[in-house]
Protein backbone atom coordinates (compact mmCIF):
# COMPACT_ATOMS: atom_id res chain seq x y z
CA UNK A 1 0.00 0.00 0.00
CA UNK A 2 1.63 3.48 -0.84
CA UNK A 3 0.67 6.57 1.24
CA UNK A 4 0.99 9.98 -0.60
CA UNK A 5 1.78 12.79 2.39
CA UNK A 6 2.24 16.24 0.58
CA UNK A 7 3.80 18.55 2.52
CA UNK A 8 3.87 22.57 2.85
CA UNK A 9 5.42 24.37 5.94
CA UNK A 10 4.22 22.15 8.48
CA UNK A 11 7.15 21.33 10.99
CA UNK A 12 5.13 21.32 14.07
CA UNK A 13 2.82 18.65 13.09
CA UNK A 14 5.19 16.68 10.66
CA UNK A 15 6.93 14.27 13.34
CA UNK A 16 3.01 13.14 14.58
CA UNK A 17 2.36 12.40 10.98
CA UNK A 18 5.39 9.91 10.14
CA UNK A 19 5.40 8.52 13.47
CA UNK A 20 1.84 7.41 13.05
CA UNK A 21 2.54 5.87 8.96
CA UNK A 22 6.44 4.30 10.36
CA UNK A 23 4.11 2.64 13.35
CA UNK A 24 1.84 0.62 11.41
CA UNK A 25 0.71 -2.55 12.18
CA UNK A 26 0.44 -3.10 8.23
CA UNK A 27 4.54 -2.97 7.68
CA UNK A 28 4.41 -3.69 3.91
CA UNK A 29 3.90 -0.17 3.40
CA UNK A 30 5.66 2.54 0.64
CA UNK A 31 4.89 6.54 2.10
CA UNK A 32 5.97 9.18 -0.35
CA UNK A 33 6.75 12.66 0.82
CA UNK A 34 6.28 15.45 -1.47
CA UNK A 35 8.03 18.47 -0.30
CA UNK A 36 5.79 21.39 -2.07
CA UNK A 37 8.85 23.76 -1.92
CA UNK A 38 8.53 24.03 2.27
CA UNK A 39 10.19 27.48 3.49
CA UNK A 40 10.35 25.91 7.13
CA UNK A 41 12.09 22.74 8.88
CA UNK A 42 9.83 20.52 6.83
CA UNK A 43 12.72 19.43 4.36
CA UNK A 44 14.84 18.31 7.18
CA UNK A 45 12.39 16.34 9.41
CA UNK A 46 11.39 14.76 5.86
CA UNK A 47 15.80 13.83 5.34
CA UNK A 48 15.69 12.25 8.89
CA UNK A 49 12.81 9.92 8.48
CA UNK A 50 13.98 9.10 5.05
CA UNK A 51 17.41 7.97 6.29
CA UNK A 52 15.68 6.19 9.52
CA UNK A 53 13.58 3.68 7.51
CA UNK A 54 13.63 2.73 3.95
CA UNK A 55 9.64 3.01 3.28
CA UNK A 56 9.94 6.61 3.59
CA UNK A 57 10.74 8.32 0.21
CA UNK A 58 10.82 12.51 -0.18
CA UNK A 59 9.97 14.37 -3.40
CA UNK A 60 11.47 17.60 -3.55
CA UNK A 61 9.51 20.19 -5.81
CA UNK A 62 11.38 23.89 -6.10
CA UNK A 63 7.93 26.12 -6.57
CA UNK A 64 5.20 25.38 -4.74
CA UNK A 65 2.23 24.03 -7.03
CA UNK A 66 -0.37 22.98 -4.71
CA UNK A 67 -1.47 20.24 -3.07
CA UNK A 68 -3.11 18.59 -6.38
CA UNK A 69 0.17 18.86 -8.26
CA UNK A 70 2.40 17.36 -5.10
CA UNK A 71 0.21 14.43 -4.71
CA UNK A 72 0.03 13.82 -8.26
CA UNK A 73 3.82 13.86 -8.49
CA UNK A 74 4.05 11.41 -5.92
CA UNK A 75 0.97 8.73 -7.13
CA UNK A 76 3.79 8.48 -10.19
CA UNK A 77 5.97 6.62 -7.62
CA UNK A 78 2.94 4.42 -6.41
CA UNK A 79 4.04 0.97 -6.11
CA UNK A 80 1.40 -0.25 -4.10
CA UNK A 81 -1.52 -2.30 -5.17
CA UNK A 82 -3.50 0.49 -2.96
CA UNK A 83 -3.02 4.38 -2.84
CA UNK A 84 -4.38 6.24 0.23
CA UNK A 85 -3.24 9.98 1.47
CA UNK A 86 -2.50 11.65 4.64
CA UNK A 87 -2.14 15.52 5.06
CA UNK A 88 0.82 16.29 6.52
CA UNK A 89 -0.75 17.83 9.94
CA UNK A 90 -3.13 14.80 10.14
CA UNK A 91 -2.01 11.44 11.38
CA UNK A 92 -3.43 7.80 11.41
CA UNK A 93 -4.13 4.85 14.78
CA UNK A 94 -1.97 2.06 14.30
CA UNK A 95 -3.80 -0.48 12.93
CA UNK A 96 -5.71 2.25 10.45
CA UNK A 97 -4.02 0.88 6.84
CA UNK A 98 -4.21 -3.25 8.05
CA UNK A 99 -8.12 -2.45 8.38
CA UNK A 100 -8.54 -1.15 5.45
CA UNK A 101 -6.78 -3.85 3.41
CA UNK A 102 -8.96 -6.36 5.55
CA UNK A 103 -11.76 -4.49 3.92
CA UNK A 104 -10.57 -4.75 0.67
CA UNK A 105 -9.76 -8.39 1.05
CA UNK A 106 -13.17 -8.98 2.29
CA UNK A 107 -14.97 -6.94 -0.20
CA UNK A 108 -13.37 -7.86 -4.06
CA UNK A 109 -15.26 -5.26 -5.90
CA UNK A 110 -14.65 -2.48 -3.45
CA UNK A 111 -12.83 0.14 -5.41
CA UNK A 112 -12.59 2.51 -2.41
CA UNK A 113 -12.66 1.99 1.60
CA UNK A 114 -13.80 5.27 3.93
CA UNK A 115 -11.82 5.47 7.04
CA UNK A 116 -13.82 6.26 10.22
CA UNK A 117 -12.82 9.77 10.71
CA UNK A 118 -12.44 12.02 13.75
CA UNK A 119 -12.50 15.79 13.55
CA UNK A 120 -9.25 16.72 16.19
CA UNK A 121 -9.14 19.97 17.45
CA UNK A 122 -7.65 19.49 20.63
CA UNK A 123 -7.26 16.34 23.51
CA UNK A 124 -10.81 18.01 24.62
CA UNK A 125 -12.69 19.38 21.61
CA UNK A 126 -12.78 16.38 19.27
CA UNK A 127 -15.99 14.60 17.24
CA UNK A 128 -16.27 11.32 15.10
CA UNK A 129 -17.84 12.58 11.42
CA UNK A 130 -21.58 11.81 11.55
CA UNK A 131 -22.46 9.29 8.92
CA UNK A 132 -25.08 7.00 8.54
CA UNK A 133 -23.28 3.26 8.91
CA UNK A 134 -23.20 1.23 6.48
CA UNK A 135 -20.62 -1.68 5.36
CA UNK A 136 -21.05 -1.18 1.58
CA UNK A 137 -22.82 0.55 -0.82
CA UNK A 138 -22.71 1.05 -4.92
CA UNK A 139 -20.16 3.22 -6.30
CA UNK A 140 -22.97 5.46 -7.66
CA UNK A 141 -24.90 5.98 -4.30
CA UNK A 142 -21.33 6.96 -3.03
CA UNK A 143 -20.58 9.29 -5.78
CA UNK A 144 -24.15 10.91 -5.03
CA UNK A 145 -23.93 10.89 -1.22
CA UNK A 146 -20.43 12.84 -1.61
CA UNK A 147 -22.56 15.91 -3.54
CA UNK A 148 -23.97 17.02 -0.06
CA UNK A 149 -20.90 15.04 2.68
CA UNK A 150 -23.24 12.56 3.73
CA UNK A 151 -20.39 10.71 3.30
CA UNK A 152 -16.79 11.81 3.52
CA UNK A 153 -13.46 12.10 1.14
CA UNK A 154 -10.75 10.05 3.69
CA UNK A 155 -10.65 6.93 2.34
CA UNK A 156 -8.08 4.38 0.42
CA UNK A 157 -8.44 3.78 -3.26
CA UNK A 158 -7.72 0.90 -5.85
CA UNK A 159 -4.03 2.38 -7.68
CA UNK A 160 -5.79 1.50 -10.80
CA UNK A 161 -8.27 3.85 -10.32
CA UNK A 162 -6.01 6.85 -8.87
CA UNK A 163 -4.30 6.25 -11.81
CA UNK A 164 -7.09 6.45 -14.34
CA UNK A 165 -8.23 9.88 -11.83
CA UNK A 166 -5.31 11.59 -11.03
CA UNK A 167 -5.78 14.65 -8.54
CA UNK A 168 -7.28 17.65 -10.48
CA UNK A 169 -5.13 20.21 -10.75
CA UNK A 170 -7.78 23.15 -12.40
CA UNK A 171 -7.74 25.00 -9.02
CA UNK A 172 -5.49 25.27 -6.13
CA UNK A 173 -8.19 24.58 -3.65
CA UNK A 174 -11.11 22.24 -3.56
CA UNK A 175 -10.24 20.50 -6.83
CA UNK A 176 -9.67 17.34 -4.39
CA UNK A 177 -13.65 16.87 -3.93
CA UNK A 178 -13.78 15.89 -7.73
CA UNK A 179 -10.97 13.11 -7.40
CA UNK A 180 -13.38 12.23 -4.54
CA UNK A 181 -16.12 11.82 -6.60
CA UNK A 182 -14.88 10.35 -9.27
CA UNK A 183 -13.01 7.39 -7.64
CA UNK A 184 -16.31 6.90 -5.82
CA UNK A 185 -18.37 6.95 -9.27
CA UNK A 186 -15.45 4.39 -10.45
CA UNK A 187 -15.38 1.83 -7.91
CA UNK A 188 -18.24 -0.99 -8.06
CA UNK A 189 -18.73 -0.69 -4.35
CA UNK A 190 -17.49 1.66 -1.40
CA UNK A 191 -17.12 0.48 1.65
CA UNK A 192 -16.23 1.60 5.29
CA UNK A 193 -13.71 0.42 7.86
CA UNK A 194 -12.85 0.68 11.51
CA UNK A 195 -9.31 2.34 10.68
CA UNK A 196 -9.59 5.88 12.03
CA UNK A 197 -8.16 9.06 10.58
CA UNK A 198 -7.36 12.30 12.78
CA UNK A 199 -7.98 15.32 10.65
CA UNK A 200 -6.61 17.92 12.46
CA UNK A 201 -9.23 21.30 12.19
CA UNK A 202 -7.54 24.61 11.85
CA UNK A 203 -9.96 27.75 11.75
CA UNK A 204 -7.77 29.29 9.49
CA UNK A 205 -8.66 26.58 6.26
CA UNK A 206 -9.94 27.58 3.17
CA UNK A 207 -13.19 26.80 4.11
CA UNK A 208 -13.68 29.07 6.62
CA UNK A 209 -12.13 31.57 4.71
CA UNK A 210 -13.67 34.91 2.66
CA UNK A 211 -11.24 35.88 0.52
CA UNK A 212 -11.10 35.10 -3.05
CA UNK A 213 -9.65 31.15 -2.78
CA UNK A 214 -13.70 30.34 -1.82
CA UNK A 215 -14.05 30.95 -5.61
CA UNK A 216 -11.91 28.27 -6.45
CA UNK A 217 -14.79 25.45 -5.98
CA UNK A 218 -16.69 27.33 -8.96
CA UNK A 219 -13.82 26.15 -11.02
CA UNK A 220 -13.26 23.38 -9.64
CA UNK A 221 -16.97 22.57 -10.02
CA UNK A 222 -16.63 23.45 -13.21
CA UNK A 223 -14.26 21.10 -14.33
CA UNK A 224 -16.03 18.30 -12.44
CA UNK A 225 -18.69 18.48 -14.93
CA UNK A 226 -16.79 18.70 -17.80
CA UNK A 227 -15.57 15.14 -16.84
CA UNK A 228 -18.83 13.42 -16.02
CA UNK A 229 -19.57 15.11 -19.63
CA UNK A 230 -16.37 13.42 -21.07
CA UNK A 231 -17.33 10.06 -19.04
CA UNK A 232 -20.46 10.25 -21.01
CA UNK A 233 -22.36 9.64 -17.73
CA UNK A 234 -26.40 9.00 -18.04
CA UNK A 235 -28.03 12.28 -18.11
CA UNK A 236 -29.65 11.81 -14.74
CA UNK A 237 -26.35 11.28 -13.26
CA UNK A 238 -25.27 14.79 -15.15
CA UNK A 239 -28.33 16.31 -13.75
CA UNK A 240 -27.85 15.21 -10.63
CA UNK A 241 -24.13 16.92 -10.27
CA UNK A 242 -25.53 20.03 -12.00
CA UNK A 243 -27.98 20.83 -9.69
CA UNK A 244 -25.66 20.42 -6.67
CA UNK A 245 -23.26 22.84 -8.81
CA UNK A 246 -26.33 25.36 -9.23
CA UNK A 247 -27.01 25.05 -5.18
CA UNK A 248 -23.20 26.18 -5.33
CA UNK A 249 -23.24 29.29 -7.36
CA UNK A 250 -26.19 30.73 -5.24
CA UNK A 251 -24.17 29.87 -2.05
CA UNK A 252 -21.06 31.52 -2.83
CA UNK A 253 -23.30 34.77 -4.41
CA UNK A 254 -24.50 34.62 -0.65
CA UNK A 255 -20.60 35.01 0.70
CA UNK A 256 -19.70 37.65 -2.01
CA UNK A 257 -23.12 39.20 -1.07
CA UNK A 258 -21.84 39.41 2.57
CA UNK A 259 -18.21 40.20 2.84
CA UNK A 260 -17.23 41.35 -0.86
CA UNK A 261 -16.69 45.32 1.62
CA UNK A 262 -14.27 43.19 3.32
CA UNK A 263 -12.17 41.85 0.10
CA UNK A 264 -9.89 43.85 -2.16
CA UNK A 265 -11.64 45.59 -5.42
CA UNK A 266 -9.13 43.22 -7.29
CA UNK A 267 -10.85 40.29 -5.65
CA UNK A 268 -14.08 41.18 -5.58
CA UNK A 269 -13.92 41.69 -8.97
CA UNK A 270 -12.21 38.02 -9.80
CA UNK A 271 -15.13 36.74 -7.40
CA UNK A 272 -17.43 38.14 -9.36
CA UNK A 273 -16.01 37.04 -12.61
CA UNK A 274 -16.15 33.45 -11.22
CA UNK A 275 -19.86 33.63 -10.47
CA UNK A 276 -20.56 34.87 -13.79
CA UNK A 277 -18.62 32.49 -15.64
CA UNK A 278 -20.07 29.56 -13.54
CA UNK A 279 -24.10 31.26 -14.00
CA UNK A 280 -23.07 31.03 -17.66
CA UNK A 281 -21.78 27.63 -17.74
CA UNK A 282 -24.74 25.83 -15.84
CA UNK A 283 -27.06 23.35 -18.32
CA UNK A 284 -30.14 24.82 -17.29
CA UNK A 285 -32.43 21.77 -19.24
CA UNK A 286 -31.13 19.44 -16.21
CA UNK A 287 -31.90 21.83 -13.82
CA UNK A 288 -34.95 20.85 -10.99
CA UNK A 289 -38.10 22.61 -12.15
CA UNK A 290 -38.52 23.89 -8.68
CA UNK A 291 -35.04 25.09 -8.83
CA UNK A 292 -35.96 27.18 -11.84
CA UNK A 293 -39.15 28.76 -10.81
CA UNK A 294 -37.80 29.22 -7.23
CA UNK A 295 -37.32 33.11 -6.39
CA UNK A 296 -33.65 34.00 -5.64
CA UNK A 297 -32.47 30.71 -7.39
CA UNK A 298 -33.74 30.87 -11.15
CA UNK A 299 -31.38 30.94 -13.76
CA UNK A 300 -32.85 34.09 -15.41
CA UNK A 301 -30.00 33.18 -18.12
CA UNK A 302 -31.14 35.77 -20.37
CA UNK A 303 -29.34 38.86 -18.89
CA UNK A 304 -26.16 38.91 -15.84
CA UNK A 305 -27.95 41.72 -14.52
CA UNK A 306 -31.31 40.49 -14.13
CA UNK A 307 -30.04 37.16 -12.10
CA UNK A 308 -27.31 39.91 -10.37
CA UNK A 309 -30.87 42.15 -9.16
CA UNK A 310 -32.46 38.86 -8.12
CA UNK A 311 -29.80 38.24 -5.90
CA UNK A 312 -28.76 41.23 -4.63
CA UNK A 313 -32.97 41.75 -3.69
CA UNK A 314 -33.27 38.17 -2.46
CA UNK A 315 -29.97 38.25 -0.01
CA UNK A 316 -30.96 42.01 1.29
CA UNK A 317 -34.52 40.43 1.87
CA UNK A 318 -32.80 37.93 3.91
CA UNK A 319 -30.32 39.75 5.84
CA UNK A 320 -33.87 42.19 6.58
CA UNK A 321 -35.57 39.06 7.80
CA UNK A 322 -32.33 37.87 10.03
CA UNK A 323 -31.84 35.02 8.40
Amino acid sequence: MTILVAVYNTEQFLDRCLDSLCGQTLHDIQVVCIDDASTDGSPAILRRYQAADPRVEVVTLTTNRGQAFARNQGLKRARGRYVAYLDSDDWMAPDCLEQALRAFESHPRAGCVLLHTVYWEDETRWREFAMEPFECISGHEAFVRSLTWKIHGVYVVRADIHRRFPYDESAHSFSDDNTTRLHYLASDEVCTCEGTYFYRQHAASVSHRTDLRRFDYLVANRSMSRKLKELGVSRETAAVYENHRWLNVIDLYMIFFRHRHAMSPHDAAQALGRLREAWQSIDVSLLAGSLRRKPGYMPLRGSWFLFRLQEELYFSLRKMLGR
